[in-house]
């Protein structure tokens, strides 16, 4: 608006708030990083249900733990998982065919590709120029059957075949586009198959694709991955996630104390969550020898993970429904995202609510799950009359050895909630002037959402001054700080603890006394 109004009458002028609302994150996004039967390779993908990790990455797979652990996942309340295929070595060819002069290329590594067949057809609607054709695939693993129709291989043409297939199909690439319309496939007799010898291409050289080795640490954590953003830093490609699962490489062996380690430490650089699964004294569930080992035997103490013992054991469906020991990553981290959507992340994932779904056998007595608990160890039970539950809360510093400050799974993980919220919802302040209005806007961008967090029962105490602070002032940023160039924020909360130990006191009455 004009500083002088031009003539005579009222103007309105609307003035900005400095309201900025501040988002929380998703707490409930869960990484799995592992081998998978198909799939795009060291590419974060997203998934949002089990179906979905079925279309992209070939569902379950017996050399693939990590499968079953999606599995898990979404059958206890999972919603949005993070998908890392990795396969070893990390440099494999996928399968690739010809149909008549149109190369094709399986859309992933992976012994999948090898069954692939395509052929071409000319039964194409209005074409007058004769540059159409239909083309079909077929993954003969599993019968998907994809087809692009009126594509052409003319370069830009509306329906040019290479950006067609690149854009909706889940099971080929298009090479090097030839400089005529392809040849149509041999038409099968009356009542033949389309997809025979005669009719349709193949992978001419077998076996040319392979699903690789047995994953290993260097495949997650190796020299030059981390510049690369592979292995498991494939997830910097990942926006967020806040629960991260390694599943064992293959069935019956153990992940390495090392990557355990660097996952951890990964993890406390993303303000994120590691899930860790017992080591070799679980494969006999054995809590005599779990008591035993030394805190560092799972690889790492970090504040942002957490130990589940024992592993579990349920029917595995590729084995003809056999009982076998799963891992218990996934159907903890589904736990977790079920409570974070119906109780919120300040609430424990433990206790009678957080049931554990397809576990029908756990063998924990209460003296074991008392010694563990002292430990650090946070257990997996079977509680009369609801079944298998989580029963245990504590980060791996909650050993009452340590007397630590992140003792609990939720306070840990509401901290780093808070911490990423605030991260992303005070990029506004940047290069903004440092001064008081400034200040003022802080505070109450930021008090508004730790208010609504309050509301919501996240923090301790009965009025806002005794649950949280918020502070942005000339006693926290000095004139020295702002010569720097710096604001400081304070804030503080005061977390909810779960009532791990409930104790009633019972007296017997001695009878009535008359006074």
């Amino acid at each position: 608006m004009a500083t002088t109004p031009p003539y005579p009458g009222v103007y309105i002028q609307g003035i900005p708030s400095g309201v900025r609302a501040i988002t929380g994150v998703a707490t409930f996004i869960t990484a799995f990083v592992g081998r998978a039967l198909r799939g795009p390779v060291n590419t974060p993908t997203t998934v949002n249900s089990f179906s979905d990790f079925e279309r992209t990455f070939g569902g379950l797979w017996i050399s693939s733990p990590m499968s079953f652990a999606v599995q898990d996942f979404f059958l206890n309340g999972g919603t949005q998982a993070t998908i890392v295929r990795l396969i070893s070595p990390s440099i494999t060819s996928a399968a690739s065919l010809t149909v008549d002069d149109l190369p094709l290329t399986a859309a992933s590594p992976g012994e999948w590709g090898n069954s692939l067949r395509a052929r071409i057809d000319h039964n194409t609607a209005d074409d007058p120029t004769g540059i159409l054709f239909n083309l079909l695939v077929r993954d003969g693993g599993t019968g998907q059957v994809e087809q692009f129709r009126n594509v052409s291989v003319q370069t830009g043409n509306p329906r040019q075949v290479d950006k067609v297939v690149a854009s909706s199909s889940q099971l080929i690439r298009v090479g090097t586009l030839p400089g005529a319309r392809p040849a149509a496939s041999a038409d099968p007799p009356a009542g033949g198959d389309i997809w025979s010898d005669t009719t349709s291409a193949k992978v001419q050289t077998a076996g040319q694709s392979s699903d690789g080795n047995v994953l290993t640490q260097a495949d997650f954590t190796g020299t030059g991955l981390s510049g690369a953003k592979q292995g498991l830093y494939a997830l910097e490609n990942a926006d967020l996630f806040s629960l991260l699962c390694i599943a064992p490489h293959a069935f019956g062996t153990l992940v390495e104390t090392g990557l355990m380690a660097s996952a951890a430490s990964y993890c406390e650089s993303r303000r994120a969550f590691l899930i860790v699964d017992p080591r070799d004294w679980s494969s006999a569930n054995s809590a005599a020898v779990a008591m035993a080992a030394p805190a560092t035997a799972v690889g790492t103490a970090s504040q942002n993970a957490a130990l589940f013992f024992p592993n579990i054991k349920k029917a595995n469906p590729l084995h003809g429904n056999a009982i076998e020991t799963f891992a218990p990553c996934g159907t903890v981290a589904g736990v977790f995202a079920r409570t974070d959507a119906t109780r919120g992340v300040w609430k424990a994932p433990a206790g009678l609510d957080a049931t554990l779904t397809g576990v029908p056998d756990l063998t924990l007595t209460d003296a074991e799950n008392d010694q563990l608990n002292t430990l650090g160890v946070n257990c997996l039970r079977i509680k009369a009359g609801v079944g298998a539950v989580l029963w245990g809360s504590r980060t791996l510093q909650g050993s009452d050895r340590l007397a630590p400050e992140w003792k609990y799974i939720p306070v840990r993980r509401l901290a780093l909630f808070l911490e990423e919220s605030l991260y992303r919802g005070t990029q506004w302040v940047v290069l903004e002037p440092n001064a008081e209005p400034l200040w003022g806007q802080i505070r109450l961008n930021v008090g508004a959402f730790m208010q609504d967090l309050f509301r919501q029962g996240a923090f301790q105490g009965t009025t806002p001054s005794q649950a949280y602070f918020v502070k942005c002032d000339q006693a926290t940023t000095t004139q020295s700080d702002t010569n720097l160039g710096i604001v400081n924020i304070i804030v503080g909360f005061a977390p909810l603890k779960p009532a791990e130990f409930v104790i009633i006191q019972i007296q017997q009455m001695a009878g009535q006394v008359s006074v």
